[in-house]
C-alpha cells in the first residue's frame, strides 16, 4: 500500500486542502485543525471522507492495519479503529516527520 492522496481540513464544514506532502507532529499534519485522532486513514474506495490520508488500496485491506504500528514515509503511526462507522483508521504519531504522495506503508509492529 502506498499514499495516494493527503488532506488537511483547517477550517470544520469547509472543503480540504489537497498537498504533495505534509510534515506531521504529534497533534496531527501541519494546518489541520485538532480532531478525535491526530491522523486519520482511508482506502482509495472512501475518498470522499475527511480523512487525512488516502491510500492506494480498499478500505477493507486498510483496515487490517488496525492494532499495527507502520511507518509511512517519515512518520510512525499507532494504527486503531475508528470506534465508531466511520470507514478508515484513527493513529496516534509515535514518530514526527514528513509523509509524501507515493510513500509506502511499511508495518513495523505487529501486534502478535
Amino acid at each position: 500500500m502506498s499514499v495516494r492522496a493527503i488532506h488537511t481540513y483547517p477550517e470544520r464544514g469547509r472543503d480540504g486542502r489537497a498537498h504533495t506532502s505534509s510534515r506531521v507532529g504529534a497533534a496531527g499534519l501541519t494546518g489541520d485543525r485538532p480532531k478525535k485522532a491526530a491522523v486519520s486513514i482511508v482506502g482509495a474506495d472512501s475518498p470522499h471522507t475527511r480523512a487525512n490520508l488516502v491510500l492506494d488500496a480498499p478500505t477493507a485491506q486498510v483496515e487490517s492495519l488496525a492494532g499495527h504500528v507502520v511507518r509511512v514515509g517519515g512518520v510512525l503511526l499507532a494504527v486503531e479503529g475508528t470506534g465508531n462507522a466511520c470507514p478508515g483508521l484513527y493513529a496516534a504519531v509515535g514518530e514526527a516527520g514528513t509523509v509524501t504522495v507515493g510513500d509506502l506503508v511499511e508495518v513495523v509492529e505487529d501486534p502478535s
